[in-house]
């Protein structure tokens, strides 16, 4: 599986997906004009990593978003159910959500994911400012 780097634009997060080392990273903001083109084909690679993988090692997942629209979100929740599906299937998923201790909206989404997808096992990390 071919690794995916994108780097961050003005209104793109920083996409780092190094499937071999089963680690993937989103970093920055994310409120690309065409949602479902930005992220239509990082999701598309997650789920063939996750249909060709057979390895029983943890996968983890590092989001630290300090804002995302909500097309973005919408985008966002299809990555986490493909990332959930892979954990209740039996392969231990990380997903470590680093957020400014301030963020009271990055924090409680945070949250919901926590509470919407019980199969992953969610790390919360505030960041002092």
């Amino acid at each position: 599986m071919t690794n995916i780097f994108i780097p961050a634009s003005a209104s793109s997060p920083e996409v780092d997906f190094r499937f071999d080392e089963r680690r993937l990273s989103l970093t920055g903001e994310a409120y690309p004009e065409n949602a479902a083109m930005f992220w239509g084909d990082i999701i598309n690679a997650v789920r063939q990593f996750i249909e060709r993988d057979e390895s029983p090692a943890p996968v983890t997942i590092n989001v630290a978003l300090s804002y995302f629209n909500s097309s973005s979100t919408k985008m966002l929740f299809s990555l986490f159910t493909a990332l959930n599906e892979k954990a209740a299937a039996g392969t231990p998923v990380v997903l470590n959500w680093f957020h400014d201790e301030e963020d009271d909206t990055i924090y409680e989404f945070g949250q919901e994911l926590c509470e919407d997808f019980t199969a992953l096992t969610f790390h919360d990390h505030a960041i002092q400012s």
